[in-house]
């Protein structure tokens, strides 16, 4: 992880201002694109009228950005939002010939229920069956990994050792591995905290034995708080997607392309390289 990264997120300067339900805006003008060459580089695909059409209804591409998933973005006072979400916003933007607009969320269950209720136009969250019924995913274009994490002296060292009877398991509200935990735990009990970045505080907090969250956040975490360990196998893999509102089927077409080239054309593992985020891959 770059040390500028790492000291944003260490010291808490990477938390976004709050505005009613987590979230604040920032136009396309104040948020510096900083794709790098190989990116810049990439032959996008053109869209046809009605993809733009039902890609901007507003004239502008409304973005959600969730920076409750720091693999994916996170914040800085007097900088705004940056990371992998964002330069891909960015390129899309570029790609239809619109002005982009971002809100910034907290928690992807924000991201979305903004795709969803169209809010936004597109969004950055993980791959979910329930959410599927609500938006329309592009093919994955990174995987992280769901793991768990608990006290050094605790007796729990496997999977197998989390999901019993008498167990809590702190997840993010509404988070994607809540949702996949919610279908796979049969004898733990689910306990959520406000947002993924507070797993780990809630658990010391109120003594819960086990925390959930996304691998890349709990290391940060384990090195924050300190007598902390994270099992070594992961309890999911989260496929992350572009994701945009139902009924927008030439939009999600060009959707499919745009990420397709960016995985191609090596865009994608460039940003997972720039951003440092360790652990994640390009998905295949």
């Amino acid at each position: 992880m770059n040390l500028f990264r790492k000291c944003l997120l260490i010291l808490g300067l990477a938390s976004p201002l709050y505005l009613g339900l987590g979230q604040t805006s920032a136009h396309a003008e104040a948020v510096p694109p900083l794709a790098p060459t190989t990116c810049q580089a990439t032959n996008l695909p053109q869209p046809s009228t009605a993809a733009i059409r039902e890609l901007t209804p507003t004239g502008t591409l409304r973005v959600a950005i969730n920076t409750g998933n720091y693999v994916l973005a996170t914040e800085a006072d007097d900088f705004g939002p940056f990371g992998i979400s964002v330069d891909i916003a960015h390129l899309l933007a570029k790609g239809l010939g619109v002005p982009s607009e971002f809100t910034v969320v907290q928690a992807a269950a924000v991201s979305f229920e903004r795709v969803s209720k169209n809010l936004s136009d597109i969004g950055f969250f993980g791959v979910d069956p329930w959410r599927a019924e609500s938006v329309d995913y592009t093919n994955p274009y990174i995987q992280i990994e769901g793991a768990y994490i608990v006290r050094q002296d605790s007796p729990i060292l496997t999977l197998a050792d989390v999901d019993r009877a008498g167990i809590q398991i702190v997840v993010g509200k509404n988070s994607v591995y809540n949702l996949f935990l919610d279908r796979n735990i049969h004898h733990a009990h689910l306990v959520q905290a406000p947002t993924s970045p507070e797993v780990t505080g809630f658990m010391l907090a109120h003594k819960f034995p086990v925390g959930a969250g996304i691998r890349n956040q709990l290391v940060a975490d384990m090195k924050r708080y300190g007598g902390l360990r994270i099992l070594s196998t992961s309890f999911m893999i989260i496929h992350q997607a572009m994701a945009t509102g139902k009924g927008r089927p030439q939009g999600l077409s060009y959707l499919q392309s745009f990420i397709s080239e960016l995985k191609k054309s090596g865009c994608i593992q460039e940003l997972i390289t720039k951003y440092a985020v360790d652990d994640a891959v390009v998905s295949p």
